[in-house]
């Protein structure tokens, strides 16, 4: 059952929606992207699965979000937002990874060392804009400085796998066929949407149980 609550940042306020694991190994924060909220289907699929898995889910909607804007915020203040939620959750002493899809996922890289996340869920990084291959955003990602999970889907036009290092120091990626920038895959596609979001919990919760067991509660 989820548990919703409001949060004050910098910004106005957020709000912060748990699905909480009964014994709980780990906390990952997840923030949406620029143009949609936390009801996404990676998101949910996330919520809805890995709590039963001992990994509890916090879903954070942005300020620009609550107060019900179209158009997100500048990165800065969603990184403000991130870094708050991590400071409401200090308290729990668990492993803490934050991620977001899209414009949350570059905020996730951005503020993972200053978090002090034991690592990164990366869900449709936008690499670069649309048709706009120059403007790379790979040093956000690299930047992470924690073990970073890549979720990307094989046919973002916002950055496709093969546009991405074959080797990137710290991240691994997981592809999911036929899958768009939002994860979306066709209706007769390699796989269907639940397989592809089988597949996002899947290599989620592996990647999550590695990274959570070797990383102590946060003081």
């Amino acid at each position: 059952m989820s548990v919703e609550r409001s949060l004050s940042t910098p910004h106005g306020p957020g709000r912060l929606v748990t699905d909480a694991a009964a014994d709980p190994m780990a906390t990952l924060l997840l923030s949406h992207g620029a143009g949609n909220g936390i009801e996404t289907r990676d998101l949910d699929a996330l919520a809805a699965t890995l709590p039963a898995q001992g990994v509890s889910v916090v879903r954070l909607e942005q300020p620009w979000r609550v107060a019900g804007r179209r158009i997100a915020t500048r990165p800065a203040t969603l990184d403000d937002a991130l870094l708050a939620a991590v400071e409401a959750l200090a308290d729990d002493g668990l492993p803490l990874v934050v991620g977001g899809r899209s414009a949350g996922a570059r905020s996730a890289a951005r503020c993972a060392v200053a978090a002090g996340a034991a690592g990164c869920l990366a869900l449709a990084f936008p690499l670069h804009p649309p048709g706009r291959p120059e403007r790379s955003r790979l040093p956000e990602l690299l930047g992470a400085g924690v073990p970073t999970l890549l979720v990307q889907g094989e046919r973002d036009p916002m950055g496709r796998p093969e546009e991405f290092p074959e080797l990137m120091d710290g991240v691994e990626m997981c592809v999911v066929p036929g899958a768009d920038h939002g994860l979306a895959v066709p209706a007769r596609g390699a796989v269907s949407e639940a397989e592809a979001m089988e597949i996002v919990v899947e290599s989620a919760l592996e990647w999550l149980v590695r990274e959570a067991s070797g990383n102590g509660s946060r003081s």
